[in-house]
């Protein structure tokens, strides 16, 4: 009897875990040295990059659109608030309107109140400062314009934020003039916000004038803007001339004890402005005439 005896065939045996991990270590290190000196890989990795895009933009899908989603929720939620507060907005200014409307009206009313009642305008002419007195007791200046250009003693000198003082002595082509914060200087002044009447002394300090006039229980205070009264002809009224600093009520004096500050930096003054009021420039005409007929 013949019998067949089959031999099992094993199975091929690969390479050894180690030997291929080591494989492939160094396969890659070869690679990467490759292409960091010549850039080899470089062709190979746009080529991976194109395969993969889509796969990252089917990917990636789902997160930007729930991010879309919840910045058009934000943006919808701050478009209606904004839309809340133009809302406000618009009913506030439009009271605000209705209010300047009542006050344009009433305006117009007293604009033609005044434009009812006669009056005249004053004569400005600019004149530039061509001298200083040096002497600290003694606030005086030269200008470029006198007697040839109309100017006369007393008259009144200011610049673009207040009076200055006026002329005390005139010449052919100059003037003197004397500053308000001069010590001898008095200027007749009114509080603007009543009409309280008192004189304003010069101190000898170009940041302060006196008001020694006032008593304990005069109606001012600090903060009141101070303009020519038009007492006495020299100064038109209504030219404002300073702004009260301190009011001290002293109980045993008769007097409070009142400083402002003058509304015109007279340490810095360049150039000046005189005024020929309507009354002063009448006199002056008559003055002239009276000279030519003298000469």
């Amino acid at each position: 009897m013949i019998t067949f005896q089959s031999h099992k065939s094993n199975p091929a045996r690969g390479p050894a875990l180690g030997i291929r991990v080591l494989t492939l270590m160094s396969l890659s290190i070869v690679l990467m040295v490759l292409d960091h000196r010549q850039n080899y890989m470089d062709t190979v990795q746009r080529t991976i990059g194109v395969v993969v895009y889509p796969i990252q933009v089917v990917v990636d899908a789902p997160f930007r659109f729930w991010h879309w989603v919840r910045d058009s929720t934000a943006n919808r939620g701050e478009l209606q608030l904004e839309v809340n507060l133009l809302k406000t907005e618009r009913l506030l200014t439009n009271g605000r309107l209705q209010r300047l409307t009542a006050l344009e009206a009433e305006n117009a009313r007293l604009r033609a109140l005044l434009e009812a009642r006669p009056h005249e305008r004053d004569e400005i002419r600019v004149a530039k400062i061509m001298a200083v007195d040096a002497n600290p007791y003694r606030h005086s200046l030269v200008i470029d314009i006198g007697k040839r250009d109309g100017v006369y003693d007393g008259q009144s000198i200011i610049d673009a934020d207040g009076v200055v003082g006026q002329v005390i002595k005139t010449g052919l082509a100059t003037s003197q003039a004397i500053l308000i914060s001069d010590p001898s200087h008095a200027l007749p002044v009114e509080v603007s916000r009543n009409g309280l009447r008192t004189i304003a002394i010069g101190t000898g300090e170009f940041d302060r004038l006196d008001l020694p006039f006032l008593p304990n229980n005069a109606d001012i205070a600090p903060g009141d803007l101070l303009v020519t009264s038009g007492l006495g002809g020299a100064f038109p009224a209504g030219y404002p001339v300073a702004v009260v600093a301190t009011v001290n009520r002293i109980p045993q004096q008769p007097f409070a004890d009142v400083t402002a500050v003058p509304s015109s930096a007279l340490d810095q003054v360049r150039e000046v402005m005189l005024i020929w009021s309507a009354n002063n420039a009448t006199t002056v005409g008559a003055d002239s005439e009276t000279g030519e007929r003298d000469d």
